[in-house]
């Protein structure tokens, strides 16, 4: 794989901290600003509805900028609002940096896509975008926990500061190692591609995305007060939990990396009913320490080799949208990201507890199973569903 995937990679483990830090950082900052818990959780919901305006706007936008250019644009702009972040005391002003940083983290996560789309070699499609989600699924590892740990140390705001100084050396990297005047899309311009878009596999895998991150996101934003409210662990274990998340995301990502460019569908299809049993497990036994951090890992494991499995399904399917297949894979991720934890607070809101997220998650991904298995029927009965071979993938 090329070497520039790395770097791209490194870029989204910085912005991935920012999203995922959040998780452990939620208690502090409900006390802090005087809010409640579902208050301080749609901050991560803030995030997603910014990456979801953001992934086709920001992308439209730098259709016309060189790579170099667009990527350092929306770098600067996210470790800015980081800065101001860190530094206010008010609820709003926090809410506006989350939007605006997911702006500019979206309109990067775009480019950086749709950049390893276009340089991967053929039929690498799930490889090249695996490189970039890895850089997610570290920012699980190190960056979740970690913020949660700098917040139990030195406040919640020390970790927003932490991901302003793990963003300068991502811009030296873009800076030293993407080349300038590389035209950021050669496509048929924006109606061209929404035509694309517009087709139904690729309208099918861009809502499977956002059913399954909606799954993910509405658990993972909740872990907790899920673990020292109901599994009865101290406040010591978030930041091992979500590490443990985090490994279980990076085994996911790398796993499905390697599979499904050549199986996408039997992954999906067994990897998305092992997900659906797992979330409505690990709700009847998140009670148990032991259970609920197994079953906690795995879920990571499980949740992103299906999700990214979904992105780069949707490159394959777009492959004549370069700009905006990558802005649309983001936006539906982010869909997902936004809508799974406002359904989370919504549970918790009713007086239902902190396993409700849970169960929630295991409806959007039944929801999903429910679309990808209709939609394959529906496939076959106007003629079958096209295999791997056809256009480097096959699809639901």
């Amino acid at each position: 794989m090329p070497f520039v995937l790395y770097l791209l990679g490194l870029a989204v483990f910085a912005q991935g901290t920012s999203e995922f830090m959040l998780s452990g950082l939620i208690p502090d900052i409900a006390r802090d600003l005087q809010v409640s818990i579902p208050a301080a959780g749609s901050l991560t919901s803030a995030f997603a509805v910014g990456m979801v305006l953001g992934a086709p706007l920001m992308a439209v936008m730098s259709m016309r900028w060189s790579r170099r250019r667009a990527l350092l644009t929306f770098l600067i702009v996210f470790l800015l609002v980081h800065v101001v972040g860190a530094l206010t005391s008010d609820y709003g002003v926090l809410l506006a940096t989350r939007v605006v940083a997911a702006l500019a983290n979206a309109g990067f996560l775009a480019v950086a896509l749709s950049t390893a789309a276009a340089v991967a070699p053929p039929n690498a499609k799930g490889r090249a975008t695996s490189i970039l989600l890895a850089g997610i699924t570290l920012a699980c590892v190190a960056g979740a926990p970690g913020g949660a740990v700098l917040g139990q140390l030195w406040g919640w705001r020390s970790a927003f500061w932490a991901v302003v100084l793990l963003s300068a050396p991502a811009v030296v990297a873009v800076l030293k190692w993407v080349p300038d005047g590389t035209p950021g899309s050669a496509g048929p311009g924006v109606r061209g591609e929404l035509r694309v878009l517009r087709a139904r596999r690729p309208m099918v895998l861009l809502l499977l995305c956002a059913l399954v991150n909606g799954g993910t996101f509405c658990t993972f934003t909740y872990l907790a007060p899920l673990i020292t409210g109901v599994s009865g662990l101290g406040s010591v274990w978030v930041p091992v939990v979500l590490a443990l998340f985090g490994v279980g995301s990076l085994i996911g990502v790398t796993v499905s990396g390697r599979l499904s460019d050549a199986r996408p569908v039997p992954l999906l299809l067994t990897g998305g009913t092992a997900l659906l049993v797992g979330w409505g497990v690990l709700a009847l036994t998140a009670g148990s320490p032991v259970a609920a951090i197994s079953l906690v890992m795995l879920q990571g494991a499980l949740s992103f080799a299906v999700g990214s499995t979904l992105v780069s399904q949707v490159l394959y399917s777009a492959a004549g949208a370069p700009a905006l297949s990558g802005a649309s894979a983001t936006a539906a991720f982010n869909v997902g990201a936004a809508l799974g934890p406002a359904l989370g607070g919504v549970a918790i809101g009713a007086g239902l507890g902190y396993r409700s997220p849970l169960w929630v998650s295991g409806l959007m991904v039944a929801l999903a199973l429910a679309v990808a298995l209709t939609a394959m029927a529906s496939g076959r009965a106007r003629g079958g569903v096209r295999g791997p071979r056809a256009e480097g993938a096959a699809t639901p």
